[in-house]
């Protein structure tokens, strides 16, 4: 039996929406992943850097991280070192972006400790199919 807490008064929703935080500088790719993921019926949470990334995935649940790996203040490695790093949160998925595409940068993002590693541009079935998978929902 599953049992969801809500506020008095407000139902439990029936299929609660997964929660997705985006942790990338740049507002295009952020708005881009945001328009993607809610038409898959995901709830998006953004954060401009690693360092507002990890508060927000510390004060707030969420089924998976996607995370620029160059960002200003903390770069995506960082960050994903973090949340591995922090019990509270290091069961939560990561999926690293960048548009380096050398298998240097996609072996740091695993040693990081990144679950997959998808080069930008992302397409949209791209995106939706590995998000689907790193959260075990079934693929669009």
């Amino acid at each position: 039996m599953t049992v969801h807490l809500t506020r008095p008064g407000r139902p439990a929703p029936e299929n609660p929406k997964s929660r997705i935080l985006v942790v990338d500088d740049a507002m295009v790719v952020r708005l881009y992943y945001r328009q993607i993921l809610e038409v898959e019926g995901y709830e998006v949470c953004e954060a401009i850097n690693g360092v507002e990334g990890l508060e927000r995935a510390l004060t707030e649940p969420f089924d998976l991280c996607i995370v620029d790996v160059n960002m200003p203040i903390m770069d995506g490695y960082a960050f994903v070192h973090a949340l591995r790093r922090e019990p509270s949160i290091r069961s939560i998925p990561a999926l690293m972006t960048s548009t380096e595409a050398d298998a240097h940068d996609r072996l740091s993002a695993l040693a990081a400790g990144a679950n997959y590693y998808l080069v930008k541009p992302v397409s949209r079935d791209c995106l939706a199919l590995h998000v689907a998978a790193l959260i075990g929902r079934s693929a669009p």
